[in-house]
């Protein structure tokens, strides 16, 4: 199939902004058909001027990526690309714009499934990761110690031996110094009906596995996988989760692949 124009939106994780893709933004950007991006920061992450504290709910947290979908032309579609806890982000954008996404792309990334709430992914997640290997992370829980955390910030140690682990050091540095804390908005995550198989489930789903992926271990990724069945799933190897800095040229290439079987 032709391989033309295509219009990249990239969607960062938790704790982190629109500053994670620099080094695949620029790779699309100068590619052969010279794609259009837009890396998105999402409230109070990246340079978005909001602090924590103003972003009450999930709709203030995607507003910024609501707002960009909303500015399209009827007639454009663009490639949906959601890391880690993006997936999330970029389904509430599928819900809501199935008709401007070409194919949504969840690399590493919570793939949610309409036949239940997005938040059991993140119950899961929980549940199969042992508290101790989050080391430094930081979690507020203003519905008490006994209900999910609200909040998180990864702390220095978490982010050089887990989250960068296969990182160069110049980018393990530059997230030392950008990571802001993120809510996790778990209540209005376990909201039933938030997708919908006429809308969300009308849009294309890839899922990106990233080999060596120390925050979200490969079977936790093979199991949504195996849940919640994406049309077509990449395999990236060697890639730790922050896939972007670690092997950049090879999620460019496989962006590249799944958005030339779309027209």
């Amino acid at each position: 199939m032709e391989n033309h124009e295509k219009h990249f939106v990239l969607v960062h994780g938790a704790c982190h902004g629109a500053w994670c893709w620099y080094k695949v933004l620029t790779m699309l950007k100068s590619a052969g058909h010279h794609h259009r991006v837009t890396a998105i920061d999402l409230g109070a992450s990246g340079v978005n001027p909001k602090r924590l504290d103003e972003v009450a709910s999930v709709s203030d947290y995607v507003q910024p990526l609501m707002e960009f979908m909303a500015s399209l032309s009827h007639e454009e579609k663009v490639v949906l690309v959601g890391h880690s806890y993006g997936g999330l982000c970029i389904s509430l954008a599928m819900e809501k714009f199935p008709e401007k996404v070409l194919v949504s792309v969840f690399v590493s990334a919570y793939m949610p499934h309409y036949k239940s709430p997005p938040a059991i992914l993140i119950q899961q997640y929980f549940d199969s990761t042992p508290v101790e290997s989050l080391l430094d992370c930081h979690f507020t829980f203003e519905n008490g110690l006994e209900n999910r955390p609200t909040s998180a910030l990864f702390g220095p140690k978490y982010l050089k031996t887990i989250v960068y682990k296969h990182c160069p050091l110049e980018d393990l540095e530059l997230g030392k110094m950008l990571v802001r804390q993120t809510g996790l908005f778990v209540g209005d995550f376990s909201k039933e009906n938030l997708l919908t198989k006429e809308k969300f489930g009308s849009v294309d789903r890839v899922f990106v596995i990233c080999k060596e992926d120390e925050v979200f271990k490969e079977e936790f990724q093979q199991m949504i996988i195996n849940n919640y069945h994406p049309k077509e799933t990449k395999i990236i190897d060697g890639a730790g989760h922050m896939v972007m800095f670690s092997k950049p040229r090879e999620l460019c290439l496989t962006l590249q692949d799944i958005a030339n079987k779309y027209n």
